[in-house]
């Protein structure tokens, strides 16, 4: 799964936001362009994902070699992720646990 099909796919199965070619629609008729939600590469919106996603439980640390470790269970199903980009590790971790195949 590409990067950005993946996060068209927690966009819609998180977000709760439809997704149009070049925009999500984000309810009320308003909508955002793509470019503006970009949870693999901005910290911000990992965050805005992780907190949407109403996690049971999550836990964050970095290793000795610099690489960003999470945890997170979601409805009772359980992802990691490690990785060196913090965004990329956070939005890893979601996906595993909502059963979506992603690679690193």
């Amino acid at each position: 799964m590409s990067d950005e099909q993946l996060t068209a796919a927690l966009a819609e199965r998180v977000m709760g936001w439809s997704v149009a070619p070049d925009r999500y629609l984000v309810g009320n008729r308003s909508w955002i362009p793509r470019w503006r939600f970009r949870p693999l590469e901005r910290l911000e919106d990992a965050f805005r994902l992780l907190e949407k996603a109403q996690p049971e439980h999550y836990s964050m640390g970095a290793g000795a070699d610099g690489a960003f470790s999470v945890q997170v269970r979601i409805r009772g199903c359980g992802g990691e992720a490690r990785h060196e980009s913090k965004p990329r590790a956070i939005t890893l971790a979601i996906a595993r646990a909502l059963g979506l195949e992603v690679d690193e």
